[in-house]
């Protein structure tokens, strides 16, 4: 995977090995690449109103205190959703394997599903492309696990232009 995906799991893959050493101060770095690295007010809005809702969510039903001196520490400040799930993820003593590849199984989902609520496919050819995707969210987490850190970054400037004119639209389908 490129682009959002690529880099939403090296952002939750940091995130995850920032809380499983205690390091809040990488935690903290690794949230603001990710908002960073939003090449669009709607993508950055969309990681950001989901980060919030999901820490909001972990820390009321799962307190943990350094969950909950990350969140002081932002201050209401922008949270990205990669980051929050990487952090809840290894606070929960899940490892980093398996949170990214439920992560990025649940993103390959999301777009499938997007394109059945379009009616470009049903529900047979929907469950046809996830199992065909499932070598490539194992390879997207594969590649993760494995790549620098200096790796970092995507190059996806169609999707980058068409979410630039897409949130500037009077009508629209999806949000992002």
């Amino acid at each position: 995977m490129w682009g959002a995906g690529r880099i939403d799991a090296d952002i939750l893959r940091d995130a995850h090995r920032a809380v499983s050493a205690g390091d809040i101060a990488a935690l903290s770095a690794a949230n603001r690449r990710g908002v960073a690295f939003r090449a669009t007010a709607e993508t950055r809005l969309e990681t950001t109103a989901q980060g919030a809702a999901f820490l909001d969510a972990c820390r009321a039903a799962w307190p943990e205190p350094l969950l909950d001196c990350w969140a002081k520490m932002l201050d209401g400040g922008s949270v990205c959703y990669a980051a929050a799930v990487g952090a809840a993820t290894a606070q929960a003593g899940i490892p980093v394997d398996c949170a990214l590849l439920g992560y990025m199984q649940a993103m390959a989902a999301n777009l499938t599903s997007a394109g059945l609520r379009l009616g470009i496919i049903g529900q047979t050819d929907g469950q046809r492309i996830l199992a065909a995707l499932e070598p490539v969210v194992s390879a997207a987490v594969a590649s993760a696990l494995t790549r620098e850190q200096g790796s970092f970054g995507s190059a996806t400037f169609a999707v980058e232009l068409a979410s630039a004119m897409h949130e500037t639209q009077y009508t629209r389908l999806f949000r992002s």
